[in-house]
């Protein structure tokens, strides 16, 4: 291996600061979930997929303080057909696709730095709840065709449940964590979206009602699964100078990062084995290094919560504790916030929304506009959301 110059050393620095700052968000929006939420357990359908995004949409536009027609990039969520979206809303773009909720932010940056378009919305809806969407049995969300775990379907191993309670078995097995480790995360987030007026499940729970909650799929427990909801999500994200322009207090996208584990991906290898690690490591490298920060200077960390048991890996796999420690930190350093590095501090998906990772992202920015309320994490400066899902690792890091 030939030696590293200098020029090698400038052109690393430059790629890894490639995207740093080069977009903010200037707009949030969402639908009612509460409210939704009740009236489709009434047998009620309030709207479909695309009634949901245009929602949150408008509310996104109000936000900004912007017109449909300074859009010109529109990035929309898996669960809706891109020109669908486009001609519903009235937005005829320059540039755009579609992506899930972390991969949208990072496209819209590079969309952003390239030229490609100005300001960027990004748009999802979801009636997974009205609509009785399955994500496991015989006949999963999508055909099971991108979900690894339905190779496994003629042993019986038919849910994403059941693939995080094997994982989270062997992590047990690995580390010496506890079920009343992993109750740290229902509790606290729990505490958060008692604070939340957004937070469908609104009432706090205790360390003991969580362990003698029933098993869903053991040793994974009722609490530790995330709520199936309708609802809608929409970013408005702008090219940095534009959104100075757009607001007085932007939240930009200090950094990005993703690495993806496929050798073996359809046997659960990365996950059963190495649980997210070698991504998480690199995904780390890139987006604290894009960012200029580290995990010390977080002030709230985001994590996508399909399952509680996400939690204690992103821990550990972004250098917030040592590998095997997750379960003391969360314990004894605390995850909540009363105590400790708040974690999902607005319910996450196991209290507030199962949003597919949407409604973490406008959650960060609510952060560090500072707009929380009673849930305000106090001098908010930078929040870390991970993603760690079908073996690929995403980071995004926000900023004031």
């Amino acid at each position: 291996m030939r030696p590293t110059s200098a020029n090698d050393q400038s052109g690393a620095e430059m790629r890894d600061r490639n995207l740093a700052k080069v977009a903010a968000v200037v707009g949030v929006g969402h639908t009612d979930w509460t409210a939704d939420h009740g009236r489709v357990r009434a047998g009620e359908k309030p709207h479909d997929s695309y009634g949901y995004a245009a929602i949150a949409f408008t509310r996104a536009l109000e936000d900004a303080g912007l017109h449909r027609d300074q859009v010109d990039g529109l990035i929309v969520g898996p669960t809706t057909a891109y020109e669908r979206v486009g001609e519903l809303l009235g937005i005829d773009a320059r540039w755009g696709g579609q992506a899930d909720a972390m991969l949208a932010v990072i496209q819209a940056c590079m969309a952003i730095k390239a030229g490609l378009a100005e300001v960027v919305a990004l748009v999802y809806g979801n009636d997974q709840r009205s609509a009785s969407a399955r994500y496991g049995g015989a006949d999963p969300v999508g055909g099971g065709a991108f979900l690894s775990y339905v190779y496994h379907a003629p042993w019986g191993f038919t849910s994403q449940g059941a693939l995080y309670a094997m994982m989270f078995r062997r992590y047990m097995a690995v580390t010496g964590i506890t079920e009343a480790d992993l109750g740290q995360v229902a509790v606290a987030q729990r505490l958060a979206a008692s604070r939340n007026p957004n937070a469908i499940m609104q009432k706090r729970i205790t360390l003991d009602e969580y362990l003698s909650s029933a098993y869903v799929c053991e040793p994974l427990h009722l609490f530790d699964y995330c709520l199936i909801n309708d609802g809608g999500v929409a970013l408005i994200i702008a090219e940095s100078s534009r959104a100075r322009r757009i607001r007085l207090d932007p939240v930009y996208i200090h950094g990005v990062g993703r690495s993806d584990l496929n050798h073996g991906a359809t046997s659960l290898e990365p996950r059963l084995f190495d649980f997210y690690r070698p991504a998480q490591a690199q995904s780390a490298e890139q987006v604290f290094n894009m960012a200029g920060v580290g995990p010390a200077d977080m002030d709230v960390l985001q994590v996508y919560d399909s399952f509680s048991c996400h939690i204690p890996l992103a821990l550990e796999g972004y250098g917030y504790c040592k590998i095997g420690d997750a379960g003391r930190f969360m314990r004894e350093d605390g995850i909540s916030l009363d105590k400790g590095l708040p974690i999902n501090t607005s319910g996450g998906h196991l209290s507030e929304s199962y949003m597919q990772g949407w409604n973490h992202q406008i959650e960060s920015v609510r952060q560090l506009r500072r707009e929380c309320g009673e849930r305000q994490v106090a001098n908010c400066r930078y929040v870390h959301y991970s993603s760690d899902v079908a073996g690929k690792a995403v980071s995004i890091i926000y900023g004031r």
